[in-house]
């Protein structure tokens, strides 16, 4: 019987390091071509720069 308790505790103890993940920061990227910005959480690509960050909102603003 606790055998039985164990084996169905394990996998929800080993999911949780999963649940308390935190979000992924987000960053202003520069275009190199036209100059512009975006903001992302994830990297656009070729032909983009890192300019700032990281924040926390997809707005790239401090409050």
């Amino acid at each position: 019987m606790k055998r039985l308790l164990l084996l169905a505790i394990l996998p929800v103890l080993a999911m949780a390091p999963l649940l308390a993940a935190a979000p992924a920061p987000f960053y202003q990227w520069q275009s190199l071509t036209t100059g512009r910005f975006m903001c992302s959480a994830t990297n656009p690509g070729e032909g983009w720069m890192r300019f700032s960050g990281p924040y926390n909102n997809a707005g790239c603003r401090t409050y």
